[in-house]
């Protein structure tokens, strides 16, 4: 894949050196986080001719919610299965320096069965199968995310103890593209930058965003699979550095309903396996699109409801999706339109769709399928997008995108679209932690319910 940020033999001679004791084996989880395990870099490496450096983990791994609660109902693992083990077998194209965690490596495998083969459901392996069905029709899909999260003073013990409440964001107020107040959390945001470039994770800027303490990091785009994993281990060494300063951050999408929700906009595009050259452009240099891109932001368009769960996984999700908020509410597109649901962007082989939708707390493996699934679907039926929506999208009368997770969750479960892109076992297997999620959260007495019925009924 050419990716590769460290080489075996480059590893071997850090481990003779003294300079690298631990090689990180992970694998990502149902909510887009890292799992494995900490393996001695000196038995890794004795393991690669036998093992491929494998190691073994419980497939509940990919059946459990976000508080790693055991989950009834799910096919792949459950109680009559015994929860037995599943395979992470490292993709050596991904071995790289973890910079801010002294002396170690990681490196990102695929979930695999005792016969070698791909575990369907797991996160990774949904976005590979789409990005086989793109090549099948001879492309490569080239994705960036842009992911925006809350930078507290307390650190995560300290926000833990606190029940997450009154906690003091990093800038009292909004610090959109603000130079003076961002410089305030340099400490942190500077080396996240530049640790994260030494660990080969191509990052070129950050920013301010449209919160109080709001931030944005931003990473050149790259192949779909190189994207996912780059956003995955940024997404986790944020956090670590963070707790290295003493700090708390949060990827949520809506933390606090006053400010702003924080998203994970994902632009995407084709090019041409043949050629290496992006088809979304009329012509080369030109900003009219492609008959490629105009079927494929069809398809994006048309599926866009009933893939919202892929986008906006949780209850909170939903949230973010409020009036004048920055977070789209409409189903519709337009030219660098930002209070739309898709944003057309670039021009020649910069030429790009951009979906606002998804949100910061996305699983970036499942939110990258569904786009390239919804894109793929209207290249192979030809669906042509409906009129551009120009001026304000809060106010239009475009379809809107799903505002509960009840509503995401019946348009998933009853969309042909997405079992036929996902197949059965996939979307079964998205459709029940969705449903899990749900129940989850009515099991649940709120502080708001308590405050308004407590005294008041």
């Amino acid at each position: 894949m050419g990716r590769m940020m460290l080489s075996i033999e480059g590893l071997a001679a850090a481990v003779d050196a003294g300079e690298i004791h631990t090689v990180v084996v992970a694998f990502p989880d149902m909510q887009g986080r890292l799992m494995g395990k900490r393996v001695v870099a000196s038995v890794f490496l004795d393991q690669l001719e036998d093992t491929g450096g494998s190691i073994e983990a419980c497939d509940y791994l990919l059946s459990t919610d976000v508080e790693m609660s055991v989950l009834d109902g799910f096919r792949f693992s459950n109680w009559e299965t015994g929860y037995g083990d599943l395979v992470c077998r490292p993709d050596l194209s991904t071995l790289r320096r973890i910079p801010w965690m002294e002396g170690s490596v990681s490196v990102l495998g695929d979930a695999l069965d005792h016969h070698g083969d791909r575990v369907g459901v797991a996160p990774r392996n949904i976005l590979k199968s789409q990005i086989d069905a793109a090549a099948q029709l001879g492309y490569e899909s080239k994705v960036g995310t842009e992911l925006e999260f809350y930078l507290f003073d307390e650190s995560p013990n300290e926000a833990w103890d606190k029940g997450y409440s009154g906690l003091t964001p990093s800038s009292r107020y909004i610090i959109d593209y603000h130079l003076l107040a961002t410089s305030r959390d340099e400490s942190v945001l500077s080396r996240m930058r530049n640790e994260m470039l030494a660990a080969g994770i191509p990052v070129e800027n950050s920013k301010g965003e449209a919160g109080r303490g709001q931030h944005e990091l931003n990473l050149r785009y790259a192949d779909a699979l190189a994207m996912a994993d780059n956003h995955t281990i940024y997404k986790l060494g944020a956090k670590e550095i963070a707790a290295q300063e003493g700090r708390s951050l949060t990827f949520m999408a809506k933390y606090d309903f006053d400010d702003a929700g924080s998203s994970c906009h994902i632009h995407s595009s084709l090019w041409d396996i043949a050629s290496g050259r992006s088809v979304m452009a009329a012509e080369s240099a030109g900003t009219e699109m492609s008959d490629v891109f105009r079927w494929y932001l069809g398809g994006l368009m048309a599926t866009a409801a009933e893939f919202s769960l892929c986008w906006a996984p949780f209850v909170n999700s939903y949230k973010r999706f409020q009036p004048d908020s920055w977070a789209p509410t409409a189903i519709a597109w337009d030219t660098d339109n930002r209070t739309l649901g898709f944003r057309v962007v670039g021009t020649g082989q910069a030429m790009r769709v951009e979906s606002r939708i998804p949100g910061a707390d996305c699983n970036p493996y499942v939110a990258i399928a569904a786009t390239l699934a919804g894109g793929l679907h209207g290249i192979r039926n030809k669906i042509e997008p409906p009129a551009a929506t120009p001026g304000n999208g809060y106010q239009s009368d475009a379809p809107r995108i799903p505002s509960t997770l009840v509503e995401a969750i019946e348009l998933f479960e009853n969309s042909t679209v997405a079992k036929e892109a996902f197949g059965e076992d996939v979307h079964y297997h998205l459709l029940h932690m969705a449903r899990q999620e749900w129940q989850a959260f009515n099991r649940t007495v709120t502080d708001w319910e308590l405050r308004r019925n407590f005294e008041q009924m």
